[in-house]
Formats: C-alpha cells, sequence, structure tokens
C-alpha cells in the first residue's frame, strides 16, 4: 500500500471526525482552527504524492478548500463530511501502478 493510499485512508477519518456536529466544530474552535491549519498540510502533502503516484486528487483537492471554509457553521460540517466521503471512495480504488502489471 503506497504511502499517498495510506494517507488518503487518515485524512479521510480526520475529516469524518471533523463533521461530526458539534463535536468537531468544539475541537476546532477549542483549538483555535489549529486542526484546520494542520488538515490544509495534511491534504497538500496528500494531493502531492497521490498525483506522483497517478492515484485520484479528487478528495485532496476538496480537502484544500475545506481546509480554507471550514470555519463557517454548518458549511463546514458539511464540507468535512463530503471530504470524507471522497477521501473514502478515493483511497477504496485499486492502485492505477498495481493495474500496469503484467498479470
Amino acid at each position: 500500500m503506497s504511502a499517498a493510499r495510506i494517507l488518503m485512508w487518515v485524512t479521510a477519518a480526520l475529516e469524518a471526525c471533523l463533521g461530526i456536529p458539534f463535536v468537531g466544530g468544539t475541537f476546532v474552535i477549542s483549538l483555535l482552527w489549529t486542526p484546520l491549519a494542520v488538515m490544509l498540510i495534511l491534504h497538500i502533502i496528500t494531493l502531492v504524492l497521490a498525483q506522483q503516484k497517478g492515484r485520484e486528487t479528487r478528495g485532496s483537492i476538496l480537502g484544500i478548500v475545506t481546509s480554507c471554509i471550514g470555519w463557517v457553521p454548518f458549511v463546514g460540517m458539511v464540507m468535512h463530511i463530503l471530504t470524507a466521503i471522497f477521501l473514502f471512495i478515493d483511497a477504496a480504488e485499486a492502485d492505477p501502478e498495481l493495474e500496469k502489471q503484467p498479470a
């Protein structure tokens, strides 16, 4: 399993936690929006690794947008949930490198 895929699973799980109504918002606010900055960095790293491996990048791109607007109440919650869904889908897809290898 590639580092890109592992990071997709990790960021998807973290986004899902941040999307929990009131719990995610309370966590973000109590830490002065630092989790959004950490997630932004993780999404950028995941995006770069996914591009290098030829993996889907839509979840990471959506995560970058979510990290930038996640401070807006309710909009942030919905965006975190959507990002988690897209990242889970992207992480579950087969590795493109494995598909290229002859059987």
